[in-house]
């Protein structure tokens, strides 16, 4: 008969849960996560504590370090070392304001066991992402599925490349539930496949298809400046934008610049399931370190300009051709910007597709190049000239942004150039 494993959660589903913090050693320091994925035991000295984050009822089951670690009662902790002595070090721990005694429990045991083919998604970690001590783990896995075969004699176990999952056999599952011990879930990753073959060739294609365009992205970017690896950015789930994914790049420039870009106007079209460059356009907008800060992006103009332009660019096809192949004058809703760029109207303009000397018009992907948009914010003033001068204010306005030397450039504190 074969085997059956489970990963093994925290239960989040009571609403006045308590939630662990961090492991602190004796005088008070962060104990590092890392420390315990060690099969030789790791010694302390002093008492280890954990906090509580928010409190709430105890369990005798919970995770701390940023859900790393379990951290459990007696009865949780004879119960592993009963069962599985070799896989398990146990530390005793004192969890803030609780009288009984707490271990926190290290499963050291790393088993290479996780099934590619039967798990609904696996990514791995590439050299783009700049993880080098990662590079060919896993970075996640979608309803897992293991290879019972390649566990051995192991109870209690993480799966080599992808530490984040807790796996249990049945026999140990079977047992810490006996005791009636609170906080525990189950989730076989024994068993048939949960998604057919049907579906999982389906996912492969759409990884085959989205999974490069962010590679060359990445690349584009850095070649501009300091792509910012910190920094978040509002990304969202968007069936208007071609591989459903709207997400933004912020790529720090120099004279305290920052350069915010869109980044999946260009994916292929995932409803299509073909190679493509999707719109074939990203839209960058240019601005001040002051206009755009890192700690509010999606609260700051630039931010909502830029999404703005991109609505108008995924829905209608005369804007971003328009965009691609030159000059193109726009006009979008005013409210939430600053009232130097809003006319009297209530609206402001931006000037698309005004090539620079400080950007590419261009960039490679796999699929064919992408046409780097750039999108300057227009002063009332000068919407309301180019409006007059018909086809040829685009063209005399992007002369006039030249002559300044800072073309592409938006900024809600400047002159008008007309």
């Amino acid at each position: 008969m074969t085997k059956r494993y489970f990963r093994l959660y925290d239960d989040m589903s009571s609403p006045d849960r308590w939630v662990l913090d961090d492991t602190l050693d004796a005088q008070g320091q962060r104990v590092e996560p890392r420390l315990y994925l060690n099969e030789a035991p790791v010694r302390f000295d002093g008492r280890l504590r954990v906090p509580i984050l928010h409190p709430g009822s105890p369990l005798d089951f919970s995770f701390a370090d940023s859900r790393a670690f379990p951290v459990v009662t007696e009865k949780v902790a004879s119960t592993l070392a009963e069962l599985a002595p070799d896989d398990v070090q146990l530390y005793p721990v004192e969890v803030d304001s609780r009288p009984e005694p707490y271990f926190l429990v290290n499963v050291a045991r790393l088993v290479k066991c996780i099934d590619d083919e039967t798990s609904e998604e696996v990514l791995y970690w590439k050299p783009e992402d700049d993880r080098p001590d990662l590079l060919g783990q896993y970075r996640s896995v979608g309803s897992m599925r293991i290879d019972p075969s390649k566990v051995g004699d192991a109870k209690v176990f993480r799966p080599w490349g992808y530490d984040a999952a807790l796996l249990v056999s049945e026999d140990v599952k079977d047992a810490l539930e006996r005791t009636g011990a609170t906080g525990l879930e189950f989730t076989e990753v024994t068993g048939p496949s949960p998604i057919s073959d049907e579906e999982r060739a389906y996912k492969r294609k759409c990884s085959e298809l989205l999974d490069p365009p962010p590679a060359a992205r990445r690349a584009a970017w850095k070649s501009l400046g300091r792509l910012d690896e910190l920094a978040v950015a509002p990304r969202a789930i968007c069936y208007e934008w071609p591989g459903h994914r709207q997400n933004w790049a912020i790529i720090h420039r120099e004279a305290g610049r920052i350069l915010l870009v869109s980044a999946g106007l260009s994916d292929p079209f995932i409803a299509k399931l073909e190679s493509s460059v999707g719109f074939g356009l990203e839209l960058a907008l240019e601005t001040d370190r002051t206009e755009l800060p890192l700690d509010a992006i999606e609260e700051s103009w630039p931010y909502k300009l830029l999404e703005r332009v991109s609505q108008q660019v995924v829905t209608h096809e005369h804007v971003r051709e328009g965009a691609k192949a030159g000059l193109l004058v726009l006009e979008v809703a005013g409210d939430e910007m600053p009232a130097a760029l809003v006319s009297k109207e209530g609206r402001v303009g931006v000037l698309l597709g005004l090539e620079s000397r400080k950007l590419p018009r261009d960039f490679p992907t796999p699929f064919g190049d992408v046409r780097l948009v750039t999108v300057k914010a227009l002063l009332p003033a000068e919407l309301e000239y180019v409006a007059k001068r018909g086809a040829e204010g685009p063209p005399e306005l992007a002369r006039r942004f030249a002559q300044t030397g800072e073309e592409h450039v938006s900024s809600a504190d400047r002159k008008s150039v007309v």
